[in-house]
């Protein structure tokens, strides 16, 4: 049965890190003076209240891992770290120019690219700067991710210092073979090394990424990773569905051809393995590609029902407005989406002249709003009503005919006025949440622009 609804339902579509879907934002309706208005209030609303958040895109790396669909600049001349992080800061005060009250930072989180590329006196120079106009939330949680080959314990302990407890570790997979085709080789003794560094010094959450449909990935490899995994009993593991997106990124230095891919049913099995050896470990799922041992901040806030989805994926805290800093970073003041250029050297460009590098974006309107929250809701805890004013669905029945199928199939469970997934049904959440997606529907794609969603 699984197997027939795998063929069946494993189409293209969004991951819905965000709504609407970066393809799908309105260019006519935006504008970056838009969007300064759109962070000038959502600012003034939200940061005595809760904070704010700050993603840093770091995005140098020393070689090209063909897994990897994030904006990223491969060089290994780091005579460029100076540079970089003196433009970032310059950034952050056009941002703080704009506002009366000094930004209180509640997340933070420093991605890539591969920020431990930078040295720890670069990444202290950052904190430092960020922090010299800005004040660390009572409840802030600071987290990076690491590259398992290149992180120092000095750099972990630079970071600790500024007030990091969380970090994450790139895994990916253990086995060679599949190292080799993605351009990612690294021994298990330097995810060893560098996860017992993060304990020795005193973060509270170690994550290991793995990703599962992988070129020449197997069952076996599955379980190796995962039994390597749990000699070292990180505190959060996040098990990605490989987006395969070769449109979005091309196919230079990788080292496998399309039949060496897992597919469909195959590729889910992966996952399915997986989840299993998790469980016996003492992981909860949390989302549709998270797990957590219950000690983690994750998991309590899933308990909690406040867990949240954005742009860095499932996370613990949340706060209204996210700037994102960097190279290609996305912001979100909840009221519209915003991105700087793709480039290094556009964007150090247009910020030491003074300007905000946003070059596209979209504002909300009240049904993106609306939509958005159910989407939420049903990313995070599986289920979602429309039975307030404030939650109506426009054209419910429209979406409701949509989901029949789905519903036939057991996959959705509707009432009067709400929707609740079933356990079995999370592999098909990204299908289901398709079904209320107004910008998708009515501008259905002539291109490929999504990964598979199982």
């Amino acid at each position: 049965m699984m197997k027939s609804l795998i063929q069946k339902y494993n189409i293209s579509g969004p991951r819905y890190t965000s709504y609407p879907t970066v393809p799908f934002w309105d260019a006519a309706t935006f504008s970056k003076e838009k969007w300064i208005e759109s962070f000038k209030k959502s600012f003034i609303k939200s940061n005595e209240k809760e904070g704010i958040s700050l993603y840093i895109h770091l995005p140098f790396c020393e070689s090209l891992c063909t897994f990897c669909a994030c904006h990223k600049h491969i060089t290994k001349r780091h005579e460029v770290e100076e540079e970089y992080i003196q433009t970032v800061l310059k950034e952050w005060q056009l941002y703080v120019n704009l506002v009366d009250e000094t930004p209180i930072v509640k997340e933070l989180h420093l991605g890539g690219g591969t920020p431990t590329f930078f040295s720890k006196e670069q990444l202290q120079i950052l904190m430092d700067g960020l922090f010299k106009i800005a004040k660390k939330h009572p409840e802030a949680e600071f987290s990076f991710e690491g590259h398992p080959n290149n992180t120092t314990k000095d750099q972990l302990q630079t970071l600790y210092n500024c007030g990091f407890e969380r970090v994450s570790f790139g895994v990916q997979d253990y086995n060679l073979k599949v190292q080799e085709a993605i351009h990612r080789v690294q021994p298990f003794e330097a995810v060893e090394q560098v996860t017992k560094w993060a304990r020795e010094i005193g973060y509270t959450s170690v994550s290991h990424d793995l990703i599962f449909g992988l070129p020449h990935q197997t069952k076996e490899n599955v379980i190796y990773s995962i039994n390597k995994t749990k000699e070292l009993q990180p505190d959060r593991i996040s098990f990605y569905s490989y987006a395969h997106v070769p449109w979005v990124k091309g196919v230079g230095q990788r080292g496998f051809n399309e039949d060496d891919l897992p597919k469909d049913e195959e590729k889910r099995h992966l996952y399915e393995i997986g989840k299993e050896l998790f469980a016996e470990l003492g992981y909860e799922e949390i989302g549709m590609d998270h797990f957590a041992l219950k000690s983690d901040s994750l998991y309590k806030a899933t308990i909690n029902k406040t867990l949240h989805r954005n742009f860095m994926g499932y996370t613990s805290s949340k706060t209204q407005l996210m700037v994102g800093l960097g190279m290609s970073s996305i912001s979100d003041s909840w009221y519209g989406f915003a991105q700087n250029v793709k480039t290094v050297k556009e964007y150090q460009q247009l910020v030491n002249k003074g300007e905000i590098s946003v070059f596209r974006g979209h504002i909300l309107s009240e049904e993106d709003t609306v939509i958005r929250k159910h989407i939420l809701n049903m990313m995070c805890h599986f289920k979602t009503s429309w039975d307030t004013k404030e939650t109506q669905i426009k054209n419910i029945d429209t979406h409701l005919a949509l989901l029949k199928e789905l519903e036939e199939d057991g996959l959705v469970q509707i009432e009067k006025s709400s929707l609740s997934i079933p356990e079995k049904a999370r592999p098909f959440i990204r299908n289901i949440c398709m079904a209320f997606d107004v910008h998708l529907l009515s501008k259905k794609p002539t291109t490929k622009l999504f990964s598979q969603t199982i």
